[in-house]
């Protein structure tokens, strides 16, 4: 029993030896950074140059690759792009030109003391003095071995419609062009398509044999083509509807202006008739 006791003792402090030591102390020196592997990586590897690569089916490669009927299509579509764009943006600043003279008659041309008057503060060139002038002209000089023969009131009426008339005729210029670019542009571009098509098959018919890369540039071109087609055909189309909407609008005030002018050249006349008696 009492050596039982003594191995117990012993046990003990043997422990209580062990736990009183101290523990070594670590070497001083800087603390290590955390592991970071992504920041590491890209800070020691070196930066990667890019490089463009050139798009072998793209526009300028179909211009650099293709044959000159390509060419003339591409050339033929441009153009008629060009030319529907300077036609609606023309027509657009004549159509907003009369409205905004409509707009001015009443205080400008009805307000005058005399036609006369009314007329020279009417722009020069404006298609409204171009109409007063014409009706001034022809019920003051009503002469003539053949017009003679014509009633006052039918020589007027006939020369402000014919006045009338030449205006919505000019605002008519451009308009049969927009048409046929928006009914002939889809199948301009639809001949390129089938022109590279044709490429495309004789690529294969070439090589053999029908990869990827010996027909990807022809059908690639001809995709070209309809959308171009496409792209030129759909504005021409919606700048005619839109602006003969607009033409509408202008023609209402323009005969408007053609019928109170007749109206108020007839009174003139009339009562210049009376007072001569």
């Amino acid at each position: 029993m009492i050596d039982r006791v003594h191995r117990i003792s012993a046990c003990l402090a043997f422990f209580l030896l062990v736990a009183g030591t101290p523990t070594r102390a670590q070497p001083a020196g800087p603390t290590p950074a955390p592991y970071d592997a992504p920041a590491a990586t890209a800070a020691v590897a070196p930066a990667v140059a890019k490089q463009a690569i050139e798009n072998p089916y793209g526009l300028e490669a179909m211009w650099k690759q293709g044959d000159w009927v390509s060419k003339g299509t591409l050339i033929v579509l441009l153009l008629m792009s060009m030319g529907s764009w300077y036609i609606v943006l023309v027509k657009l600043w004549e159509q907003h030109k009369l409205m905004r003279e409509a707009r001015q008659l009443r205080d400008v041309f009805w307000k005058a003391p005399s036609l006369k008057e009314g007329v020279q503060r009417l722009k020069t060139g404006s298609a409204y003095r171009y109409i007063a002038e014409t009706g001034l002209e022809a019920n003051e000089h009503h002469e003539g071995t053949l017009t003679e023969n014509i009633d006052l009131n039918t020589w007027v009426t006939m020369s402000v419609q014919r006045a009338v008339d030449t205006v919505g005729n000019r605002m008519q210029d451009g308009l049969a062009f927009l048409a046929t670019v928006g009914s002939t542009a889809p199948f301009v571009g639809l001949f390129g398509t089938v022109w590279g098509i044709y490429h495309a098959l004789t690529a294969i018919g070439v090589a053999g044999q029908a990869s990827i890369d010996k027909v990807a540039g022809p059908v690639g071109e001809a995709l070209i083509m309809t959308a171009i087609g496409l792209a030129v055909a759909v504005p021409a189309v919606i700048g005619y509807n839109w602006l003969v909407r607009r033409n509408k609008t202008v023609m209402e005030s323009v005969r408007s202006f053609g019928a109170d002018l007749h109206a108020v050249l007839l009174g003139g006349k009339v009562a210049a008739n009376a007072a001569a008696r």
